[in-house]
Protein backbone atom coordinates (compact mmCIF):
# COMPACT_ATOMS: atom_id res chain seq x y z
CA UNK A 1 0.00 0.00 0.00
CA UNK A 2 1.08 3.31 -1.33
CA UNK A 3 2.14 5.91 1.64
CA UNK A 4 -0.18 8.90 1.51
CA UNK A 5 1.28 12.39 2.69
CA UNK A 6 -1.06 15.25 4.27
CA UNK A 7 0.61 17.89 4.76
CA UNK A 8 -1.28 20.31 6.82
CA UNK A 9 0.09 23.66 7.92
CA UNK A 10 3.41 23.97 8.62
CA UNK A 11 5.21 22.74 10.78
CA UNK A 12 3.58 19.23 10.92
CA UNK A 13 3.56 16.79 8.59
CA UNK A 14 0.62 13.70 9.05
CA UNK A 15 1.66 10.52 6.59
CA UNK A 16 -0.74 7.35 6.52
CA UNK A 17 0.37 3.85 5.38
CA UNK A 18 -0.96 0.25 6.45
CA UNK A 19 -2.80 1.78 9.28
CA UNK A 20 -0.12 3.23 11.26
CA UNK A 21 -0.40 7.69 10.77
CA UNK A 22 3.21 9.29 11.43
CA UNK A 23 2.76 12.76 12.82
CA UNK A 24 6.15 14.35 12.06
CA UNK A 25 6.99 17.67 13.92
CA UNK A 26 9.02 19.61 10.93
CA UNK A 27 10.73 22.96 12.41
CA UNK A 28 13.90 21.67 12.99
CA UNK A 29 15.51 25.21 12.53
CA UNK A 30 13.77 26.11 15.70
CA UNK A 31 14.35 23.13 17.60
CA UNK A 32 10.37 21.55 16.74
CA UNK A 33 8.89 23.99 19.65
CA UNK A 34 5.48 23.96 20.64
CA UNK A 35 4.48 27.27 19.02
CA UNK A 36 1.09 28.06 19.36
CA UNK A 37 0.47 27.24 15.47
CA UNK A 38 1.67 24.02 16.13
CA UNK A 39 -0.81 23.26 19.34
CA UNK A 40 -3.44 24.56 16.74
CA UNK A 41 -2.27 21.85 14.26
CA UNK A 42 -2.13 19.00 16.43
CA UNK A 43 -5.24 19.62 18.29
CA UNK A 44 -6.93 19.49 14.87
CA UNK A 45 -5.21 16.71 13.68
CA UNK A 46 -5.56 14.74 16.99
CA UNK A 47 -9.33 15.43 16.47
CA UNK A 48 -9.32 13.90 12.71
CA UNK A 49 -7.15 10.87 13.95
CA UNK A 50 -9.40 9.75 16.74
CA UNK A 51 -12.58 9.51 13.90
CA UNK A 52 -10.31 7.64 11.57
CA UNK A 53 -11.12 3.99 12.09
CA UNK A 54 -8.41 3.66 9.61
CA UNK A 55 -5.94 4.75 11.80
CA UNK A 56 -4.68 1.99 13.99
CA UNK A 57 -1.53 3.35 15.63
CA UNK A 58 0.18 6.76 15.42
CA UNK A 59 3.61 7.77 16.19
CA UNK A 60 4.75 11.36 16.60
CA UNK A 61 8.24 12.17 15.39
CA UNK A 62 10.71 15.10 14.24
CA UNK A 63 13.23 16.21 11.92
CA UNK A 64 16.25 17.58 12.83
CA UNK A 65 18.64 17.72 16.19
CA UNK A 66 15.69 17.84 18.20
CA UNK A 67 12.75 15.67 18.92
CA UNK A 68 10.94 19.25 20.81
CA UNK A 69 12.49 21.49 22.95
CA UNK A 70 9.45 23.18 24.50
CA UNK A 71 7.79 26.03 23.99
CA UNK A 72 8.40 28.88 21.89
CA UNK A 73 10.02 31.47 24.31
CA UNK A 74 10.72 33.98 21.32
CA UNK A 75 7.24 33.86 20.57
CA UNK A 76 5.77 33.92 24.50
CA UNK A 77 7.77 36.72 24.90
CA UNK A 78 6.91 38.70 21.68
CA UNK A 79 3.36 38.03 23.55
CA UNK A 80 3.89 38.42 27.38
CA UNK A 81 0.24 38.63 29.11
CA UNK A 82 -1.59 37.17 31.20
CA UNK A 83 -4.40 36.21 28.70
CA UNK A 84 -2.38 34.92 26.04
CA UNK A 85 0.04 32.89 28.37
CA UNK A 86 -3.52 31.07 29.71
CA UNK A 87 -4.82 30.52 26.41
CA UNK A 88 -1.32 28.95 25.00
CA UNK A 89 -0.70 26.63 27.95
CA UNK A 90 -4.53 25.76 27.74
CA UNK A 91 -3.92 24.97 24.13
CA UNK A 92 -1.08 22.74 25.57
CA UNK A 93 -2.89 20.69 28.31
CA UNK A 94 -5.27 20.20 25.82
CA UNK A 95 -3.34 18.62 23.04
CA UNK A 96 -1.40 16.34 25.76
CA UNK A 97 -4.80 15.55 26.91
CA UNK A 98 -5.94 14.13 23.31
CA UNK A 99 -3.01 12.23 23.22
CA UNK A 100 -3.78 10.63 26.58
CA UNK A 101 -7.80 10.28 25.38
CA UNK A 102 -7.12 9.45 21.76
CA UNK A 103 -8.31 6.06 21.01
CA UNK A 104 -5.04 4.38 19.22
CA UNK A 105 -1.72 3.76 20.89
CA UNK A 106 0.48 6.64 20.29
CA UNK A 107 4.30 5.92 20.43
CA UNK A 108 7.00 8.43 20.95
CA UNK A 109 9.97 8.27 18.26
CA UNK A 110 12.76 10.22 19.80
CA UNK A 111 15.91 11.26 18.53
CA UNK A 112 18.02 14.51 19.70
CA UNK A 113 16.44 17.12 22.92
CA UNK A 114 13.12 16.40 24.47
CA UNK A 115 12.98 19.03 26.69
CA UNK A 116 10.45 21.01 28.98
CA UNK A 117 7.31 20.77 27.37
CA UNK A 118 9.13 18.46 25.09
CA UNK A 119 10.08 15.89 27.79
CA UNK A 120 5.90 16.59 28.45
CA UNK A 121 5.50 15.30 24.99
CA UNK A 122 7.31 11.89 25.56
CA UNK A 123 5.80 11.41 28.62
CA UNK A 124 1.81 11.80 27.64
CA UNK A 125 3.03 9.33 25.01
CA UNK A 126 1.71 5.97 25.85
CA UNK A 127 4.60 4.31 24.77
CA UNK A 128 8.29 5.28 24.03
CA UNK A 129 11.42 4.54 22.43
CA UNK A 130 14.60 6.49 21.74
CA UNK A 131 18.02 6.76 20.38
CA UNK A 132 20.58 6.78 22.41
CA UNK A 133 21.51 10.07 21.53
CA UNK A 134 18.84 11.24 22.74
CA UNK A 135 18.78 13.98 25.55
CA UNK A 136 15.62 14.49 28.11
CA UNK A 137 15.39 16.92 30.45
CA UNK A 138 12.91 19.58 32.55
CA UNK A 139 14.97 22.67 32.85
CA UNK A 140 13.01 25.40 32.73
CA UNK A 141 14.29 25.72 36.19
CA UNK A 142 17.78 26.85 35.08
CA UNK A 143 16.26 30.06 33.00
CA UNK A 144 14.25 30.88 36.31
CA UNK A 145 10.80 28.41 35.48
CA UNK A 146 9.96 25.80 37.30
CA UNK A 147 8.57 23.41 34.36
CA UNK A 148 5.02 23.23 36.22
CA UNK A 149 2.96 21.91 33.21
CA UNK A 150 5.31 19.13 32.11
CA UNK A 151 5.48 18.13 35.66
CA UNK A 152 1.94 16.48 35.42
CA UNK A 153 2.83 14.08 32.35
CA UNK A 154 6.27 13.36 33.74
CA UNK A 155 5.42 13.19 37.66
CA UNK A 156 2.60 10.83 36.25
CA UNK A 157 5.37 8.74 34.20
CA UNK A 158 8.16 8.19 36.47
CA UNK A 159 8.61 7.64 40.14
CA UNK A 160 8.07 11.08 42.30
CA UNK A 161 11.51 10.94 43.48
CA UNK A 162 13.16 10.83 39.69
CA UNK A 163 10.94 13.56 38.62
CA UNK A 164 11.64 16.04 41.16
CA UNK A 165 14.80 15.16 40.59
CA UNK A 166 14.24 16.22 37.01
CA UNK A 167 12.17 18.99 37.84
CA UNK A 168 14.31 21.06 40.07
CA UNK A 169 17.59 20.53 39.04
CA UNK A 170 17.18 21.10 35.34
CA UNK A 171 19.82 18.52 34.76
CA UNK A 172 19.56 16.34 31.60
CA UNK A 173 19.29 12.44 31.55
CA UNK A 174 20.67 10.01 28.88
CA UNK A 175 18.09 7.43 26.82
CA UNK A 176 19.43 4.75 28.66
CA UNK A 177 18.59 6.39 32.05
CA UNK A 178 15.52 7.46 30.94
CA UNK A 179 14.57 4.35 29.81
CA UNK A 180 15.33 2.82 33.66
CA UNK A 181 13.49 5.68 35.25
CA UNK A 182 10.49 4.57 33.31
CA UNK A 183 10.14 7.94 31.05
CA UNK A 184 10.53 5.69 27.77
CA UNK A 185 10.27 1.85 27.20
CA UNK A 186 13.95 1.91 25.87
CA UNK A 187 16.50 2.98 24.22
CA UNK A 188 18.31 1.91 20.69
CA UNK A 189 21.47 2.76 18.84
CA UNK A 190 20.49 5.73 16.62
CA UNK A 191 20.72 3.41 13.36
CA UNK A 192 18.06 1.10 14.80
CA UNK A 193 15.49 3.99 15.92
CA UNK A 194 13.41 4.21 12.51
CA UNK A 195 13.11 -0.01 12.31
CA UNK A 196 12.70 -0.41 16.52
CA UNK A 197 9.79 1.96 16.27
CA UNK A 198 8.16 0.73 12.71
CA UNK A 199 8.18 -2.89 14.23
CA UNK A 200 5.94 -1.84 17.76
CA UNK A 201 4.13 0.27 15.29
CA UNK A 202 3.73 -3.14 12.87
CA UNK A 203 2.68 -5.35 16.46
CA UNK A 204 0.26 -3.29 17.80
CA UNK A 205 -1.73 -2.78 14.29
CA UNK A 206 -1.88 -6.20 14.01
CA UNK A 207 -3.75 -6.73 17.02
CA UNK A 208 -7.55 -6.13 17.73
CA UNK A 209 -8.22 -3.13 17.62
CA UNK A 210 -11.28 -3.60 19.59
CA UNK A 211 -9.19 -4.77 22.41
CA UNK A 212 -6.55 -2.27 21.81
CA UNK A 213 -9.32 0.63 22.28
CA UNK A 214 -10.77 -0.72 25.15
CA UNK A 215 -7.64 -1.52 26.88
CA UNK A 216 -6.16 1.75 26.42
CA UNK A 217 -9.45 3.79 27.62
CA UNK A 218 -9.80 0.97 30.93
CA UNK A 219 -5.93 1.52 31.71
CA UNK A 220 -6.44 5.40 32.18
CA UNK A 221 -9.43 5.03 33.66
CA UNK A 222 -9.04 2.75 36.59
CA UNK A 223 -5.32 4.72 37.02
CA UNK A 224 -7.14 7.56 38.57
CA UNK A 225 -9.89 5.59 40.63
CA UNK A 226 -9.01 4.39 44.30
CA UNK A 227 -8.18 0.76 44.23
CA UNK A 228 -11.72 -0.81 45.00
CA UNK A 229 -13.20 1.40 42.33
CA UNK A 230 -10.33 0.80 40.09
CA UNK A 231 -11.32 -3.55 40.10
CA UNK A 232 -14.68 -2.91 39.46
CA UNK A 233 -14.38 -0.51 36.45
CA UNK A 234 -11.57 -3.41 35.21
CA UNK A 235 -14.04 -6.17 36.09
CA UNK A 236 -16.65 -4.45 33.92
CA UNK A 237 -14.01 -3.48 30.83
CA UNK A 238 -13.24 -7.18 31.10
CA UNK A 239 -16.26 -9.00 30.68
CA UNK A 240 -17.07 -6.39 27.83
CA UNK A 241 -14.15 -7.77 26.42
CA UNK A 242 -15.55 -11.38 26.61
CA UNK A 243 -18.29 -11.20 24.96
CA UNK A 244 -17.40 -8.76 22.07
CA UNK A 245 -16.48 -10.59 18.90
CA UNK A 246 -13.07 -10.21 18.94
CA UNK A 247 -13.16 -11.46 22.75
CA UNK A 248 -14.62 -14.94 21.64
CA UNK A 249 -12.96 -15.02 18.89
CA UNK A 250 -9.41 -14.91 20.49
CA UNK A 251 -10.49 -17.61 23.22
CA UNK A 252 -11.68 -19.97 20.61
CA UNK A 253 -8.40 -19.23 18.69
CA UNK A 254 -6.36 -20.30 21.49
CA UNK A 255 -8.13 -23.10 22.73
CA UNK A 256 -8.46 -24.48 18.58
CA UNK A 257 -4.70 -23.85 18.15
CA UNK A 258 -4.99 -21.27 15.26
CA UNK A 259 -4.18 -17.74 14.42
CA UNK A 260 -7.21 -15.17 15.40
CA UNK A 261 -9.02 -13.33 12.87
CA UNK A 262 -10.31 -9.82 14.19
CA UNK A 263 -13.30 -8.40 13.43
CA UNK A 264 -12.24 -5.30 15.56
CA UNK A 265 -15.51 -4.58 16.57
Amino acid sequence: MAAVDRELPLPLIRTDQAGVCELMLNDPDKYNTLSAEVLECMLKTLADIAADNKVRVVVIAARGKAFCSGHNLKQMRANRGQAYYQDLLADCASMMQGIVALPQPVIAKVQGLATAAGCQLVASCDLAIAGRSARFATNGINNGLFCATPAVAVGRTVARKHALEMLLTGEFIDADRAAAIGLINYAVDDSELDASVEKLAQDLSHKSQYALRLGKASFQRQMEQPLDAAYRSASNDLVCNLLSDDGIEGVDAFIEKREPRWNNE
